[in-house]
């Protein structure tokens, strides 16, 4: 993948690994948009973004993603917004909305370079020129001890939560890609982050990306 071309990046990552907060360094550090479920769900709910009614608006201007980022939340700090953690619920069923999800991701990647977190990118975005996939993963018991304090949780509940949140993310990613996301062939780099901080991480990730573009 080349920085000196407009490029795209999606994290992958196991619930409790970081991989977010990773993401939301790389894109910083890189000074592109982040786009993650927050931002998704927020345009979707905020702009009724179904994939019936985002064919009838790029059918009347050809920039109109571009136009309502803009205005709602600016590069490189995209991630911010929907960030109160409210609960979005859609009235519309998951196979509607994984199809509004994917012609976003795909406007957004076509227009700018970006990091996009989870939304099955590695897949939905599988026709981009130039384009890097990553899985942040980490140790069963790292993830649920990351959970506890971010959660502050009991180790109990953390357990759950990951147990849970990995058959959830399972069961999409097979019914709609027809892989699975722990199957190493979807990623170009998969990185175990057990003892490394946020910004080792993203390090290892440029200095990945300054190595393979030589």
């Amino acid at each position: 993948m080349k920085l000196d071309e407009q490029f795209v990046i999606t994290i992958s990552r196991e619930v409790g690994s970081g991989g977010r907060t990773i993401g939301r360094a790389l894109a910083e550090k890189l000074g592109v948009r982040f786009c993650d479920k927050n931002l998704i769900n927020s345009l979707v709910e905020k702009f009724d973004l179904s994939a019936k009614n985002i064919e009838m608006i790029k059918g009347q201007k050809k920039n109109w993603l571009a136009d309502i980022l803009q205005r709602i939340t600016p590069v490189p700090h995209a991630g911010a917004l929907g960030s109160t953690g409210q609960e979005f619920a859609p009235a519309v069923t998951n196979d509607e909305l994984f199809r509004a999800e994917s012609e976003i991701l795909k406007e957004i990647a076509a227009q700018e370079s970006c990091v996009i977190a989870g939304r099955s990118g590695f897949f939905v975005l599988k026709d981009c020129p130039n384009k890097l996939d990553i899985l942040i993963r980490s140790s069963l018991s790292n993830r649920i001890s990351r959970i506890v304090e971010k959660q502050n949780v009991s180790r109990e509940e953390a357990e759950r939560i990951v147990e849970r949140v990995d058959a959830q993310r399972e069961n999409f990613v097979r019914r709609y890609t027809d892989t699975s996301r722990y199957d190493a062939r979807n990623y170009d780099l998969v990185l175990n982050v057990d003892g490394l901080t946020g910004d080792e991480a993203v390090d290892i990730i440029l200095k990945y990306i300054e190595d393979s573009s030589k």
